[in-house]
C-alpha cells in the first residue's frame, strides 16, 4: 500500500463501487492493453494533463489534483501525460509525485519535446525530467505535434538506448498531422507509440493510421476523447440511451471513452480532468466490458442525430 491510510483506501474504494457497479463484480483494476513493442501491459485509461495540471503553486489545487492522481493509482491506472507546452503541468505532476500520499513507482510518465534545434531539445527534455521528478528514466518521450521531429527523434532515440527514456513516441492532434505520421510511419520510422485524438466525432485516425499501427505493432493513446468538451455540450439536457448500459456505460462520459477504448487498435485513452469526481466517472469506463462493433455503430449513429 502506498503512503496513504487503510481508511483512506477503503473509502475511495468503496466510493468507486458506488460511482461505478463496475467495480463490485470481481475486477478490482482496469483492464490492460499490451504494448506491441515489448509485450508489457498498460493499463487502458490514464489522465493528460492540458489545462487541468495547470495550476501553479494554488495548494488547494494541489490537493485536488493529489485526489485526481489517487484515484487514478487505486484503479490501476498509471500513465499520466504532460508536455512543456502545458504551462505549470510538468511540475505540477512532479511535486504531487514528489510529496506524501502518492509514489513515482505508481506513475507510467509520458511527456514530450516541443521545441527546435539539437541542443534545445536536450535541454528541454532535461528540464522536463526535473520537473516531474522521473528519476533516472522517463517511461515515454513524444515529439510533440511533430515538431522538428526528425532531430529531436533522433535525440530520444539515443537516450532509449541509453535506458534513460523507455519508449519513444510521435504526436499531432490534427487530421493533417496524423497523416503526416502516417507517411513517417511508411517510411520505416521505428517508434512505439503514437497519439492522436480519437472520439465518436473525431473519427480521423481510424482510416490509416490504427490499421498501420497494429500492422506495425505500434500502441497509440488517444487524446481528447470528449473533444475538448464540445461531446458534454452536444449532449447537455439530455439523457442517456438505456442500451449504453448493456456495455456498462452509466455516464455519458463513459460512453465516450468506452467507444474509443471499443477500438481494438487503442492502447490506452487519455481524457484530462481536474476533479476527482470526474476522475471516478472516467476511470469506471475502464472496467467491464467493451461496445463490439455493432454497438460502436449505434453510438456513431447516436452522435450524428444529436450533434
Amino acid at each position: 500500500m502506498r503512503r496513504r491510510t487503510f481508511m483512506k483506501s477503503t473509502a475511495a474504494a468503496a466510493a468507486m463501487v458506488a460511482t461505478n457497479p463496475a467495480w463490485a463484480a470481481q475486477q478490482t483494476k482496469m483492464m490492460t492493453r499490451k504494448i506491441p513493442s515489448t509485450g508489457e501491459k498498460l493499463p487502458a485509461l490514464g489522465f493528460g494533463t492540458w489545462q487541468t495540471f495547470d495550476v501553479g503553486a494554488d495548494a488547494k489545487a494541489h490537493e485536488r489534483l493529489a485526489q485526481v492522481l489517487d484515484i487514478l493509482f487505486d484503479a490501476g491506472g498509471s500513465l499520466i501525460d504532460s508536455s512543456p507546452m502545458y504551462g505549470s503541468s510538468e511540475a505540477v505532476v512532479g511535486k504531487l509525485l514528489s510529496g506524501p500520499g502518492l509514489n513515482r513507482s505508481d506513475a507510467f510518465l509520458a511527456t514530450k519535446v516541443w521545441t527546435r534545434g539539437k541542443e534545445a531539445g536536450i535541454a528541454e527534455i532535461e528540464k522536463s525530467f526535473r520537473l516531474m521528478a522521473a528519476g533516472k528514466q522517463m517511461e515515454l518521450m513524444q515529439v510533440h505535434n511533430l515538431v522538428d521531429w526528425q532531430t529531436q527523434l533522433k535525440t530520444v532515440r539515443a537516450m532509449k538506448e541509453r535506458g534513460e527514456v523507455k519508449y519513444i513516441g510521435l504526436t499531432h492532434y490534427t487530421d493533417s498531422g496524423i497523416d503526416q505520421i502516417v507517411e513517417i510511419l511508411q517510411k520505416g520510422a521505428a517508434i512505439d507509440f503514437v497519439q492522436t485524438a480519437y472520439s465518436v466525432g473525431v473519427r480521423h485516425a481510424e482510416k490509416k493510421l490504427y490499421p498501420l499501427c497494429r500492422d506495425k505493432g505500434i500502441a497509440t493513446i488517444v487524446n481528447r476523447p470528449f473533444e475538448g468538451g464540445a461531446a458534454f455540450r452536444q449532449t447537455k439536457g439530455k439523457s442517456l440511451p438505456d442500451w449504453a448500459a448493456e456495455f456498462g456505460a452509466r455516464s455519458w462520459a463513459q460512453l465516450f471513452l468506452k467507444f474509443a477504448l471499443g477500438n481494438p487498435a487503442v492502447t490506452c485513452v487519455i481524457p484530462g480532468t481536474g476533479r476527482p469526481e470526474h476522475a471516478r466517472d472516467n476511470v469506471g469506463a475502464a472496467f467491464g466490458r467493451l461496445p463490439n462493433p455493432e454497438e460502436r455503430k449505434r453510438i456513431i449513429k447516436l452522435w450524428d442525430s444529436i450533434r
